[in-house]
Order: structure tokens, then C-alpha cells, then sequence
């Protein structure tokens, strides 16, 4: 089962797309997509192009395949991160009336070198390694107590019961803002996911600015008393040369926020999903949980969660395929990490397979700058789930239900076991 979503209304193909490259596809709102997502998309591989336009949404590009994603994320010279080039932007805020309220950009992610380096430098040490180290007894504690506390019941909604409250709790405590607005925040970062389907730009500015309010004051108060945490460092952060202010402050929340409080729960989803289908894999896991991490890892190549966007930066020409500059690219990643070229047998989950070097986390300059943090996450959760509970699975009378969009995830997980 899943949410029901209308299908965007179809564009007429431009007339520089060979019809040979046209798929139907609505990442939105796509039935099969929306009732079980990797399972639509491992029969996209079967049977669209690796690259194709689709009209839906007002028209964009999909790079499917794994060739396509590494190439495409690696040429940030033809396809941008930015929607539209730091240089308009910044003359286009120049003429606003003076007054007007900071609109914050969410930095580095809508940014392309060198901009993007200078602005992701600050954030490298908050996400080294050795940063997240240091926090994964906090992660298992938490983990441990929210497993505990649904334990005896034998029943549990993943999603909001677990699968939500760690990742954010984490982030939270990470940025320093208070865990006691948690469902508030979310409640924000739900609202803005929901609403990228549309070209709303107003709308869009205006819940950016509402994000940023709400941390402003926490923003403000670590100036002035710093602590150890994300906002704290910044502060004490030049960028070329340049003291931080609490507009670059800003840039930085925002997508720290959006990022922080929604990705990785759809990850931990999707893998227990999984977990709870294949009793046999989690008596092996149980049995020897040193293969955790190598699961982990299988997982996160079999249900590859995130489609970044991109925009052509020029006219020019793809895998033999004309596009044209300004044009919306989709990385598919979750297509990419079920290619068959690049992983046999795709649609399996192999834990001895042998080639597990997914591209779960993106490629190029643009690599997930949490995937340290992601990855510590997740095992520490399945380590905890498999070793607090019994035998768990899926619920029959409650199907799971699904999302699509940038995000690919589970909303609902009813999980049942005996007590």
C-alpha cells in the first residue's frame, strides 16, 4: 500500500529530445513507485533507457544507469548544482529594497566549485571520521532505549517510534538546538519536502526564512556563549579571510536542518523493511554480528534512497543525447546501485557479494558530507534492533507505505514479534 499522489500533468517533448529517450515516469507520483519503490525502479533498468527524459513534472532528465551517475556527478563544468548561477543571485538580492529580510541559500549544496569548496571547508570537521566516533556510544545509547522501551509491547511503528526520534535526536544534539521542539521541526522539514514537487519560489523562500527563525535565537545565544556544537564551530570559522555572519550562519541551518532531520530515517526504513521480510538474515546477523557492517553496506546498495538534482550548465551533448542548457537533471541513484553491468544479480541482497562500493552517498565534489555519520547510524541501530528483540517482521494486517520525490522512504513500518 501506499500514500495515494496525483501524476503530474504531461509536457509536450521539446523538440531536441529524440523520442527514443522518452520513459514515463512521475518520481512523485508514480503508482508502482509509490506501492514499492526499488521494486518500480529495478524495472525501470529493465526497460527504460539509462538516460531518458520524462514529461512529467514540467518535463526533466533521468540518469538511470550507474555510468550515467558516476559520469554525470563528477562534471560539475556541464551539470550544476546550482538553479540558477551565483552570480544572478547575488545581483538579483543587491536590488531588493533595503530592509528586505535575509533570504537564506542553502549552503554548499546549491553551489559549484570553488564556491562549493570554500564553503563545505568548515562543515569537513564537524563530519570527520573521528568526530563521529566520538558519538557513536551517545547513538547506541539512544538506540538502545528506544528499542527498549517498545520491547515488551510486541508491536512497534518503526517510523515514528524509532526510525525518527534517533537520527533527528542525534542531528539535534549535534547542532545544539533543543530536543524538546523535535516533532516542530520535523513537522517544518515535512512540510518543505512536500511541497518540492511544485516551482512554488515564493513559497520556497518563505519556508527557508521560517527555518531560519527558528534557529536564529539558538544561532544567536552560541555567539555569544559558545558550546560544543556544529553552531559554535562556525562562529569561531573565516571563510576566505572573512568573519562569519549570521546570514552565512543561516545558509549553513537551513540545509543542515532539511538534511539532518529527514534523510537518514528513510535509510534505517528501508533496511528494516528488508530485515523484517528475511528472518533467515537476521538469525545469521544475530548469530555473528560482526557481519552487521558488511550487511549495512548491502543494504544501503539495494535500497539506494536519494536522487539529487542538477542543472544542464550549457548547451551540449550526453551519452550521444542532446540537452540543452537549463534543463533539470534527476542523479538516480537508487537505479544506479541496481545496474546490472555494475552489480550481478542486483535486485539480490548478497552478503558475500562481492563488489559493494555503491554509490548510495553520491559521487564527485557533492558526496554526502554525512555519510560518516549515515553509516555509523545505521549499524549501530541494526546492532541494537537485532540485540534487543526478537525475531521481528512484518506486520500483515499493516502494509508498509511509501514516498517518493528526492527522498525515497518508508512513511509507515508496523513490526510485530512474540513476547
Amino acid at each position: 500500500m501506499s500514500h495515494v499522489a496525483a501524476l503530474s500533468v504531461p509536457v509536450p517533448k521539446p523538440a531536441h529530445v529524440p523520442q527514443g529517450v522518452v520513459y514515463d515516469f512521475d518520481m512523485f507520483g508514480d503508482p508502482a513507485y509509490l506501492a514499492d519503490p526499488h521494486r518500480r525502479i529495478f524495472d525501470m533498468v529493465e526497460t527504460a533507457p539509462p538516460v531518458f527524459w520524462t514529461p512529467r513534472n514540467g518535463g526533466h532528465w533521468i540518469m538511470l544507469s550507474h555510468a550515467a551517475n558516476f559520469k554525470a556527478s563528477r562534471d560539475v563544468e556541464s551539470f550544476s548544482s546550482e538553479a540558477m548561477p551565483q552570480a544572478k543571485v547575488q545581483a538579483m538580492l543587491k536590488m531588493l529594497p533595503p530592509g528586505t529580510p535575509h533570504i537564506p541559500q542553502p549552503f554548499p549544496i546549491n553551489l559549484d566549485p570553488p564556491a562549493h569548496t570554500k564553503y563545505r571547508a568548515p562543515l569537513q570537521g564537524a563530519f570527520s571520521p573521528k568526530t563521529i566516533t566520538a558519538l557513536k556510544d551517545d547513538i547506541r545509547a539512544r538506540a538502545a532505549g528506544l528499542v527498549a522501551a517498545v520491547r515488551d509491547r510486541g508491536r512497534c511503528e518503526f517510523m515514528s517510534e524509532i526510525a525518527e526520534p534517533l537520527p533527528v535526536q542525534v542531528f539535534l544534539n549535534m547542532l545544539g538546538l533543543p530536543l524538546d521542539r523535535q516533532a516542530e521541526y520535523r513537522a517544518m522539514v515535512r512540510e518543505h519536502l512536500a511541497a518540492a514537487v511544485g516551482n512554488d519560489t515564493a513559497g520556497t523562500v518563505l519556508r527557508l526564512q521560517q527555518i531560519a527563525a527558528v534557529m536564529r535565537p539558538t544561532m544567536l545565544e552560541r555567539r555569544e556563549t559558545p558550546r560544543n556544537d556544529i553552531f559554535s564551530l562556525l562562529w569561531k570559522t573565516e571563510i576566505a579571510g572573512e568573519p562569519m555572519t549570521i546570514e552565512l550562519m543561516e545558509n549553513y541551518g537551513v540545509v543542515l536542518f532539511i538534511a539532518g532531520l529527514d534523510t537518514v530515517m528513510n535509510g534505517m526504513g528501508l533496511g528494516v523493511r528488508h530485515l523484517a521480510a528475511d528472518l533467515a538474515l537476521q538469525d545469521e546477523l544475530r548469530a555473528n554480528p560482526k557481519l552487521i557492517a558488511e550487511a549495512a553496506e548491502e543494504l544501503l546498495r539495494r535500497y539506494t534512497f536519494t536522487v539529487p538534482v542538477r542543472f544542464v550548465a550549457k548547451d551540449l551533448e550526453f551519452e550521444g543525447i542532446p540537452m540543452k542548457e537549463g534543463e533539470r537533471v534527476m542523479l538516480f541513484l537508487p537505479g544506479a546501485d541496481l545496474t546490472p553491468s555494475e552489480f550481478p544479480q542486483p535486485e539480490q541482497f548478497d552478503l558475500k557479494r562481492e563488489n559493494k562500493v555503491h554509490i548510495a552517498f553520491g559521487g564527485g565534489p557533492h558526496r554526502c558530507l554525512g555519510s560518516h555519520l549515515a553509516r555509523v547510524e545505521l549499524q549501530v541501530l541494526y546492532e541494537e534492533l537485532l540485540a534487543g528483540l526478537p525475531r521481528f517482521r512484518l506486520d500483515p494486517e499493516k502494509p508498509p507505505k511509501f514516498h517518493g520525490g528526492h527522498v525515497i522512504g518508508v512513511d509507515t513500518l508496523d513490526l510485530i514479534w512474540d513476547v
